[in-house]
């Protein structure tokens, strides 16, 4: 029920246009393929008629053939005028439409800048800057130098700190000798003599060799 009492949308004189245009094109489409048909039925019948040797009639048929290509070259001018008219009116209307957007726009930013005050937004600026400096002071009076005692404790703290670092920069000295070369293969050699050998005298032991040679086989 809420529908019925719907705002129709207004129809404009643009709007108006347009369906005239469109409706022209509509009929002047049809009335191309009307003339077309026309156009290939007086040929066909031409054609027709030279086979039964009536070659008035088709010659009669020919020129309404003419006639009607006259006519269908006309149609389509129309048709190009009235398709280049509309396409005008399209295009203008969509720039109007583009041109009554930007001049909400404007009016819009207009609005918008005439409620702000030149002179609170330069106490705003003012105010931030008074604002800044303050903070600038708190942070100066925070950041002051330490006092002498501070100071002391401080390089105290550095001096202390930078030996702790040197300590651990120093190499550490092992606390039992280790050796990295592999044990040497024990060999099994014999032992040193510590007496001069005894060397036996070789004649006395030929001698004996020769007398047991000499002496007489027994029987």
């Amino acid at each position: 029920m809420g529908n019925v009492f719907a705002k129709k949308p207004k129809i404009t004189e643009v709007d108006k246009a347009i369906l005239s245009l469109k409706t022209q094109r509509r009929k002047l489409s049809q009335y191309q393929q009307q003339l077309e048909a026309v156009i290939e039925a007086e040929k066909q019948a031409a054609k027709d008629l030279l086979r039964e040797k009536k070659k008035d009639r088709a010659l009669l048929a020919l020129k309404k053939k003419k006639v009607q290509e006259d006519l269908l070259k006309q149609v389509d001018g129309w048709l190009i005028n009235v398709e280049q008219q509309l396409a005008d009116v399209e295009l203008t209307s969509k720039q109007k439409a583009v041109f009554e957007s930007l001049k909400a726009g404007n009016t819009a930013v207009k609005a918008m800048q005439s409620e702000i005050n030149l002179d609170d937004v330069q106490k705003l600026m003012d105010d931030t800057a008074e604002a800044k400096a303050y903070q600038d002071e708190i942070s100066a009076i925070l950041g002051e130098k330490l006092s002498a005692e501070d100071e002391e404790e401080v390089l105290a703290e550095f001096e202390d700190l930078e030996t702790q670092l040197t300590l651990q920069d120093l190499p550490k000295v092992p606390s039992t000798a280790t050796s990295t070369e592999e044990p040497e293969e024990k060999l099994d050699l014999p032992d040193v003599p510590t007496k001069a050998p005894v060397i036996e005298d070789s004649s006395s032991e030929i001698s004996a060799h020769k007398k047991v040679m000499e002496e007489p086989l027994p029987a």
